[in-house]
């Protein structure tokens, strides 16, 4: 099929990607017309994205955004050319290829650069796309936000009004093919209940949020989103700082899912190598507590990230990166991998308008076996930390300092007493990783590149009043 066949409007093509995806269609035609020693390498993208929110029992904003579009590298001698376009019509498709083309011609040679080979593997089957999700009318997504808003404030008669209530929901669908044997295509839907409640009692204002994500629309739980929200506010009316001092300190899941996001940033080979990781030059050395073992597995379904092709178009596979405290391995794409002389670990992320990273995907520890009430039973001083802000600056990625600032509840002999918050943890991420005494067994799957789970840090240091 030749490439003049796409010469309708994007959106009669946008209209059609449901049904029958034609992005494999599209990226072989663009490898076809690779030149005699050159590598091409087409990407193609399409996404949906539907977002209502909910206020005062009226609808304030509703959008449906819709983006695809096609991204183009050409190798050749060393050399890197890269275009990209946001749209499928013939006349820019030609157009892109041309510009990557010139693009290649002020590139500085570089001998790992190329792009990857198919390395055998068979991308895992994944129930990780729901084809009724995108059939669901605009009237039943939007009854879903005011009720949420109604259930929220409805809960307590201290919740004086809901900030938000969202429903949001992406369908996606992307597409690799390249001359080197690269022929791959993955979608995925997912959607989502979030809401943040404002609660007040003695004039005193605090806020909580609340979540549900699913797949399928079956699997948002308006309750739960409702519930959570109004728990966060409330628990922290008449919170006070905490005294200054070193403390054993509780994760709960929400927060201990950014933390490992963080420490995942760092277990990238493109950071080891440029020098800006904490865990540089540290492989096989023991940099946690025995218990931790950390894995990337973008292959379960369960993770809402989950994806069986990586940016690159290679299958995606379980990647232990730490493994009973130990530094297991860092995770690559197919570029930094040349660079150390080992293969990809399907690790390539990336847009149509940008050239493939690297970097995690679905990451987890491995729950324990106690519950969350278990490990607070054993702290006879501490604080259970269920809100951090400034998390990412405070964070520095290759000393591994980090400062942030906190609320939560107090823990007094093995039981939760007052809120507390105002007050700031600090330590040092290779520190808390070694110092973590208890792990949980009540993993959760959120919508970040990182699960989370309670852990128990044995000591922090807080500076409060």
């Amino acid at each position: 099929m030749a490439l003049q066949r796409y010469e309708w409007a994007d959106s009669l093509l946008v209209e059609r990607l449901l049904e029958m995806s034609e992005l494999l269609e599209i990226c072989e035609q663009i490898v076809s017309k690779a030149a005699d020693n050159e590598q091409i390498e087409a990407v193609a993208i399409y996404s949906r994205e539907t977002e209502a929110r909910a206020y005062e029992g009226e609808i304030e904003s509703l959008t449906a955004a819709e983006s695809h579009g096609v991204g183009i590298r050409v190798v050749k001698d060393g050399r890197q050319g890269f275009a990209h376009a946001g749209t499928f019509t013939s006349e820019d498709l030609v157009e892109t290829l041309s510009e990557a083309r010139d693009n290649l011609k002020f590139a500085t040679p570089d001998e790992f650069c190329g792009i990857t080979d198919s390395d055998g593997m068979k991308p895992a089957v994944l129930d990780v796309y729901n084809d009724e999700l995108g059939k669901v009318p605009t009237e039943e997504k939007v009854a879903m936000a005011l009720e949420l808003e109604r259930c929220t404030r409805e809960k307590d008669s201290r919740i004086i009004g809901v900030e938000s209530a969202d429903y949001s929901d992406s369908i996606s669908e992307s597409a690799v093919v390249t001359n080197t044997g690269i022929y791959a295509s993955s979608k995925e839907t997912g959607c989502s209940l979030t809401t943040y409640s404002l609660a007040e009692e003695n004039g005193e204002t605090q806020t909580g949020f609340g979540y549900s994500i699913g797949r399928r629309l079956e699997d948002l739980n308006i309750e739960k989103a409702a519930v959570d929200a109004v728990d966060r506010a409330t628990r922290m009316l008449g919170a006070i700082k905490p005294p200054s001092g070193r403390f054993t300190v509780v994760l709960d899941p929400w927060v201990s899912a950014q933390f490992l996001g963080i420490v995942g940033g760092t277990l990238n080979a493109e950071s080891v190598q440029k020098g800006r990781s904490l865990f540089a030059g540290r492989q096989g050395e023991e940099v946690a507590h025995p218990s931790i073992n950390l894995v990337d597995d973008p292959t379960n379904p369960e993770s809402f990230t989950a994806t069986s092709t990586d940016g690159e178009g290679l299958a995606t596979r379980r990647n232990v990166l730490i493994e009973n405290g130990r530094l297991n391995q860092f995770v690559h794409n197919s570029y930094t991998a040349r660079k150390d002389g080992i293969s990809s670990t399907g690790s390539a992320i990336r847009g149509y308008s940008s050239t493939p990273g690297v970097g995690v995907q679905a990451l987890a520890v491995t729950p324990g076996e106690l519950s969350p009430e278990d490990l607070i039973s054993q702290v006879s001083d501490g604080v259970l930390v269920q809100g951090v802000s400034g998390l990412h600056s405070g964070v520095n990625p290759v000393s591994g300092d980090f400062s942030t600032g906190a609320e939560g509840l107090r823990i007094r002999n093995g039981q939760l007493a007052e809120p507390v918050r105002e007050f700031t943890i600090a330590s040092t991420i290779q520190k808390m990783l070694s110092d973590v005494n208890g792990i949980g067994n009540d993993l959760q799957w959120l919508p970040m590149r990182a699960a989370g789970v309670t852990l128990v840090i044995g000591e922090l240091t807080v500076s409060g009043a």
